[in-house]
């Protein structure tokens, strides 16, 4: 059989998202059809993709502007806790413990005397880091391996299959308190890995199945045909294509994985004091709830809220790159 010379005007193959894709080795285009009416065109009559349209639908979308709004607040005072709360998460005062809002205290103070308004801002700074490390590890190990097991199938994937099977056998929680029990770290970096060892899987085998879906189309096929290396097939053509629904779950995952650092908190295996978290605040003031319920409430709430913005951002993110709700 003759070599073929590779013409990137030659290979052009539908994307089946109603355009076509320049198949070239050294680059990859997609090159929509044309608009049949102004819902088709972006500004000065060009054609989305389908990311401009996910953006466009989001920023239509007012679940996806209240959650946004309150995640940047949460980074916000992660980064800059001070902008808001001047105070110490640290300084005591025993005197006024399990006391009430006062002037310059509106949350009041827990059991120990602590102003639970200051130490409910800087907890954000902890939930904040482990949910967005945690969620980084977990997309970039998960994906990656789910990604070139679905590439390649063969032994590599049943391999990873079953190993992704016994992981999601073992009980997040018992595990934790298995693994972290022996720990005696007082970083976050014990809690972001063991979320990442337990996490990973979930996402490995969206990436897995993504791939799987996105390498069966014409397109990819053509490609390969056309003598596209393993290396670029997957990077420029499968990848971009195979992303969308791990950014999904990468974004609802977060908030879990929020709710998991301060449930493990709670138990005593996560951040210890003397740590700033909401897990151990809640856990601190669960004794003495009906003394002064506040010093149990504002943390809870402050925990509830972000986690319920991440689901609902995640939520958002999801309706708008679903083309079958399209």
């Amino acid at each position: 059989m003759p070599d073929q010379h590779y013409d990137p005007d030659q290979a052009i193959a539908g994307t089946g998202m109603g355009g076509t894709m320049d198949l070239g080795v050294d680059e990859a285009e997609t090159l929509e059809k044309k608009p049949s009416g102004p819902d088709g065109t972006g500004p000065e009559g060009k054609p989305r993709s389908l990311w401009s349209d996910a953006w466009r639908d989001l920023r239509r979308n007012p679940v996806f502007i209240i959650s946004a709004l309150v995640i940047l607040f949460l980074i916000v005072i992660s980064l800059w806790p001070s902008l808001i709360a001047s105070g110490s998460p640290l300084k005591c005062d025993l005197s006024k413990a399990q006391e009430g809002s006062q002037a310059g205290h509106p949350f009041g103070f827990n059991g120990q005397g602590c102003d639970v308004y200051t130490r409910t801002v800087y907890g954000a700074r902890t939930s904040v880091a482990v949910g967005v490390l945690a969620t980084l590890g977990v997309a970039v190990f998960g994906s990656v391996l789910g990604a070139l097991a679905g590439f390649f199938g063969g032994v590599w994937d049943s391999i990873l299959s079953r190993i992704t099977d016994v992981f999601f056998a073992i009980p997040v929680v018992l595990g934790g308190l298995v693994l972290l029990s022996v720990i005696t770290s007082n970083t976050v970096w014990p809690v972001i890995g063991f979320i990442v060892l337990l996490g990973w899987p979930q996402l490995s085998r969206i990436a897995r199945g993504s791939v799987i879906t996105a390498k069966q189309n014409d397109y990819v096929q053509a490609a390969r045909a056309l003598g596209a290396s393993n290396s670029r097939l997957l990077l420029r053509h499968i990848a971009p294509n195979a992303i969308a629904p791990v950014i999904v779950v990468a974004t609802i995952a977060l908030g879990t994985y929020i709710a998991l650092e301060a449930t493990l908190s709670y138990l005593g295996v996560g951040l210890k004091p003397p740590s700033v978290s909401w897990g151990i605040d809640i856990s601190a003031a669960s004794p003495y709830v009906r003394n002064a319920p506040h010093a149990l409430l504002w943390p809870s709430g402050a925990l509830a809220i972000t986690v319920l913005a991440f689901i609902m951002l995640g939520d958002a993110v999801r309706d708008a790159l679903d083309p079958k709700l399209r």
